[in-house]
């Protein structure tokens, strides 16, 4: 029942899907974020099962390519991209990393995001056009959704937390961090496996450059915010994801 807990807090937290709501406590938050890549899964099923629609229904690669982009937006009901949002204004605001965390918290959308967020959507929209077009590429994206959320919580549990307030240090303040750790370890390899052997150009090629946007990250958190807060984590996931696609396309090139 603990378990089962920790999952519904998760998909609760970080999905639309409607499931019964359990009050937050020490008890089932130790491994929350064990079940954070469970949201993948619907992300991955979601994109699996648009393709088959668009195929049976033989609709254009743009048409299939729109739903695309929307679906990693819509499933999680947008938080990891207000994530994104709040840290490009804070990026761009090339203020101290005191304002730079209050605009974190700032609840308006500064011109910044809004720019960056039509470069992300347009540059999705571009990759999943051109994916579309290569066999197997799209089926090996399915499962990274669960591949860039297991390094999101990796981040979120090993890295310092930039303030010792806010929702992922609800997240973070009891979990077991061990356990945690060595249970996404296992679904970032699980995953990452499954979409080699579905399309090993196109996966080895997003696992990489999801890796590089890792690296990135965890440079630019640290020197810049001191450490990780949930709306560098969102912007983190879709960081990572955008690099997949990036990735995923350069290795289709390659193949």
């Amino acid at each position: 029942m603990l378990y089962f807990e920790s999952l519904l807090v998760a998909l609760s937290t970080y999905s639309v899907l409607p499931v019964p709501q359990f009050e937050w406590n020490e008890r089932n938050m130790k491994y929350a974020l064990c079940f954070f890549p469970a949201v993948g899964v619907l992300c991955g099923a979601g994109l699996f099962g648009w393709q088959a629609l668009c195929r049976a229904a033989q609709v254009s690669r743009f048409f299939f390519a729109a739903g695309a982009v929307c679906l990693p937006l819509l499933i999680p009901g947008g938080i990891h991209m207000d994530g994104y949002l709040d840290t490009v204004d804070a990026l761009s605001s090339h203020q101290s990393r005191e304002r730079k965390l209050e605009i974190l918290k700032d609840p308006h959308c500064g011109a910044f995001a809004v720019v960056y967020t039509g470069v992300y959507l347009l540059a999705s929209l571009g990759l999943f056009y051109e994916l579309a077009g290569v066999p197997g590429s799209i089926a090996a994206l399915c499962p990274l959704y669960c591949f860039s959320r297991a390094l999101s919580g990796l981040c979120a549990v090993r890295l310092p937390n930039a303030r010792k307030s806010g929702m992922l240090s609800a997240y973070t303040q009891n979990a077991q961090t061990r356990t945690v750790s060595i249970v996404l370890v296992l679904v970032a390899l699980a995953s990452g496996g499954v979409a080699l052997w579905l399309s090993p150009f196109a996966a080895g090629g997003a696992i990489l450059a999801g890796l590089a946007a890792l690296a990135a990250y965890r440079k630019m958190a640290l020197s810049v915010f001191g450490g990780v807060t949930g709306d560098t984590s969102g912007f983190f996931l879709e960081v990572c994801e955008l690099a997949c696609l990036a990735g995923a396309w350069a290795g289709g090139l390659v193949a």
